[in-house]
């Protein structure tokens, strides 16, 4: 639908931001990874020094292998490209499926010991 009196193409330009296109179109209307789940905090390497794009890579998947060079979070991932985190994860699982990527998921809290042993701690602490 176009505002009356906007051309078609200032409908899709945003003053600040530039072009503007929506997740839905990068990740190809994917709303989940097709492989991998990812935490905010998961750390995420590059298993190559470049990529060429490749048949079914756009320039954000291209964009995500870059800035993995050095090991980025999730969440960092998102902020550098400006993207949503759902649609970095969709990007994340095509690059984890290609073997472009390697992800450390954080480490589970079940080896920690339960609150009990916090509480005692800080009573004893307390007490000194």
């Amino acid at each position: 639908m176009t505002v009356q009196g906007e051309s078609a193409e200032h409908q899709w330009v945003d003053d600040h931001a530039g072009p503007v296109v929506r997740p839905y179109a990068v990740t190809r209307g994917r709303a989940r990874p097709v492989a991998g789940t990812f935490d905010l905090i998961s750390l995420v390497s590059a298993t190559r020094a470049a990529v060429t794009p490749e048949i079914g890579l756009g320039p954000e998947h291209v964009a995500i292998v870059g800035l993995c060079q050095r090991v980025q979070s999730v969440a960092e991932i998102a902020a550098h490209l400006d993207l949503p985190v759902g649609t970095v994860r969709v990007l994340l699982g095509d690059l984890m499926a290609r073997e472009l990527v390697q992800v450390r998921e954080p480490r589970t809290t079940a080896g920690l010991p339960d609150n009990s042993v916090f509480e005692a701690v800080i009573n004893g602490l307390r007490a000194l």
